[in-house]
């Protein structure tokens, strides 16, 4: 199939800014964040606490909480404009086309709601669906996801189940129209690696069964290795670098990715020292229009302090990075 056929991507999402108005300054969230999820793969979004990943999933979505709104850039799902669509025709896409998982599943779940009327509401509210027969597919998702007797789970509330359980009930509720997107904030967080393991396996599933993409969000590489198909590295509300997974871990490139992996202890490498990350965070209120990175960076030079923020520029196929000093060593 030539480019002139090849359907258009997923989700791309271009230039997005996403901003906070706070009493002290506008926080820059989101801050100009350039990502694509193409047919059928799985795109890993990587980084740090408050570098933008769950803005970003909800500025897809158009969920993104007062007194945040989406300032400028574009979003497009199989071709249309997301920021231009009315709030009925949002509503009609939300769960049915791109479904959110969200990080805090506990959290998320109606505490007054029986777990059950939960995952139905989602089948009533878009499909033709009977009340029974709801019914009978919130029972099967609930198997699907390995819960053992689904039908009495259903009776209960969200505070009467574990955390790995409400995780999977959110998965539920998410796949429940086999949408052609799932987003999956921090999925693997906060639970033990043997439900790690299970929820990511659930999540092959799903992909294999429904055919879906994936937008992956964590801070955790060893998931993205196992996961993506590629990566977008977030830094200070921004993508700092794009790659194919297997290229990223070959070649980190942005002198924070190459940082990342050198925080990271190796199997292969059990005598290596451990570099930590310099404990900095950027400045997200009235963030100046440079690197986010700039101030913790050890290969910043004069050209980086007294220059825009830098784009994403293609260094190898399928690998981009934003940076005017990348760095050109290959891992091992």
């Amino acid at each position: 199939m030539d480019e002139t056929t090849m359907p258009p991507p997923l989700i791309e999402v271009k230039d997005l800014h996403t901003h906070f108005d706070t009493r002290d300054g506008v926080v820059k969230a989101v801050n100009g964040v350039s990502l694509t999820l193409n047919h059928d793969s799985v795109l890993g979004v990587v980084g740090e606490s408050g570098s933008g990943k769950t803005v970003t999933a909800l500025s897809i979505l158009r969920l993104v909480p007062l007194p945040g709104k989406i300032v400028s850039g574009s979003i497009r799902f199989e071709g249309t404009d997301l920021l231009s669509l009315g709030s009925e025709g949002m509503r009609h896409l939300r769960g049915k086309e791109i479904a959110l998982i969200f990080q805090d599943a506990s959290a998320a779940l109606n505490p007054v709601t029986p777990i059950g009327n939960q995952i139905e509401e989602v089948m009533l509210e878009h499909t033709d669906m009977g009340k029974r027969m709801a019914r009978e597919r919130a029972a099967e998702l609930l198997a699907d996801m390995g819960i053992p007797d689904p039908k009495q789970t259903m009776k209960r509330y969200s505070f009467q189940i574990s955390g790995g359980m409400a995780q999977r009930v959110m998965m539920a509720i998410g796949v429940a129209l086999e949408p052609k997107v799932l987003i999956a904030d921090e999925p693997t967080s906060n639970i033990d690696v043997t439900l790690q393991a299970e929820i990511l396996h659930r999540l092959r599933q799903m992909r294999e069964r429904n055919r879906s993409a994936i937008m992956l969000i964590t801070h955790d590489m060893g998931v993205i290795a196992q996961m993506a198909d590629s990566v977008a590295v977030m830094y200070g509300g921004t993508v700092v670098e794009h790659s194919e997974t297997r290229k990223l871990f070959k070649r980190p490139t942005h002198p924070y990715t190459w940082a990342l992996f050198q925080a990271l202890p190796r199997l292969d490498a059990p005598s290596r020292s451990l570099r930590p990350l310099r404990a900095s965070h950027p400045e997200m209120i009235d963030a100046p229009d440079q690197c986010p990175f700039l101030h913790a960076c050890s290969k910043a030079t004069n050209h980086c302090r007294t220059s825009p923020r830098p784009p994403l520029v293609e260094v190898e196929p399928e690998h981009e990075v934003a940076c005017y000093n990348p760095i050109s060593e290959i891992r091992d």
